[in-house]
């Protein structure tokens, strides 16, 4: 999902993470893991069933395709520097028990590269940031575009959801969790312009997870947000550091602090829930005001940027600032992290 570089001091990683064969093999078992999830997601009607295995397809391939792109990005902008790399390490995530039991498994935790020589400058770090994240973008909205223009008639939601009503989005009666995608400037912008206008059925963000293409699209536009986050290490670190120096570590701070407070309501409410769930022995209600507008798991990402990512960006050799058409791109950058991001990306529903 996310680039972790190597700190630009260390030294080279050991030689055997130049085996070709282990990323292949990586790629492979990804290539797998992300067809499995594809059917799970995009027709649960028929998980179980390996027999289905190429329903999975579209959403595994352009799945790939997106992260693919994203690490060449960051591979081919390192090598233009003379920085050594490896190739992707594909992250597949099974769905098999215990995996399978987690609600939200998009068959991959991402992928991610990792630099085995010094980053040189501010300018070369800044390259090697940025061109995942715009590369891995422009896929997206590339997959966004083939989806939103070839979506599938009605028909096509009735074999998922024989009852579903078209006149309220929904299905009535319906008891049990419901999931919805939380929406973003870009992929509500592509949904209002984009599909045909003669008639064609545009799901609601409750079940956009049936569609590969738009499933895929908007997960990519998720994996390119928490990329570009601008904490260490992060890719959004790298552009951050490089674009504002040690101004990098205030801002790094308040967004670690951001972070934690849009994760608050839901966890109070969480806690509140257990608590007097326990005491009464009855599902409470919604108790903390704006938890629909939560995610939780922030909380999760804050606590990986504190221990594990950093906050703060290490230094390189070459402090010299950036030039004017790179501090452009740095705010177009920036303007990707606005476009692709949603503070609750995941709603969850209880019946």
């Amino acid at each position: 999902m996310s680039e972790f570089p190597t700190d630009p001091f260390s030294p080279p990683v050991s030689q055997r993470s130049k085996r070709v064969w282990l990323h292949l093999l990586l790629f492979v078992l990804t290539f797998f893991t992300t067809t499995i999830a594809g059917i799970l997601w995009v027709r649960p009607d028929l998980a179980g069933d390996l027999n289905n295995f190429t329903v999975g397809l579209p959403y595994s391939i352009s799945l790939l395709f997106i992260l693919t792109c994203h690490e060449f990005g960051h591979y081919f902008a390192a090598r233009a520097h003379g920085v050594e790399t490896t190739l992707p390490y594909f992250i597949p995530f099974p769905t098999i028990p215990p995996f399978s039991a987690l609600f939200l498994n998009f068959g991959t935790f991402g992928a991610v590269i990792r630099t085995t020589s010094v980053v040189p400058s501010r300018k070369a770090m800044f390259d090697i940031g940025v061109a995942g994240p715009i590369a891995g973008f422009l896929a997206s909205i590339a997959v966004l575009t083939y989806g939103f223009m070839n979506l599938p008639p009605r028909d096509y939601l009735l074999m998922i959801h024989p009852n579903y009503d078209f006149s309220i989005n929904g299905i009535p009666g319906t008891d049990g969790l419901q999931l919805d995608f939380g929406s973003t400037l870009l992929f509500s912008g592509l949904r209002s312009f984009l599909p045909p206008s003669d008639g064609v059925f545009v799901p609601p963000m409750s079940e956009v997870y049936h569609y590969p293409y738009l499933c895929v699209g908007w997960f990519g536009l998720f994996v390119t947000a928490l990329n570009l986050l601008p904490i260490g290490q992060f890719d959004g670190g790298h552009l951050i550091y490089t674009m504002f120096g040690d101004t990098h570590k205030k801002i790094a701070r308040w967004t670690f602090y951001a972070l934690l407070a849009m994760s608050a309501p839901a966890l109070s409410d969480m806690v509140l829930r257990l608590m007097l769930g326990w005491a009464t022995g009855q599902d409470q209600p919604q108790i903390v005001p704006f938890a629909e507008h939560s995610w939780s798991a922030w909380f999760l990402w804050a606590m990986i940027s504190l221990y594990f990512v950093k906050l703060y960006h290490p230094p390189v050799p070459d402090e010299s600032p950036l030039d004017d058409r790179r501090m452009i791109v740095g705010w177009l950058t920036v303007g990707i992290f606005i476009l692709s991001f949603s503070p609750n990306p995941f709603v969850i529903v209880a019946p």
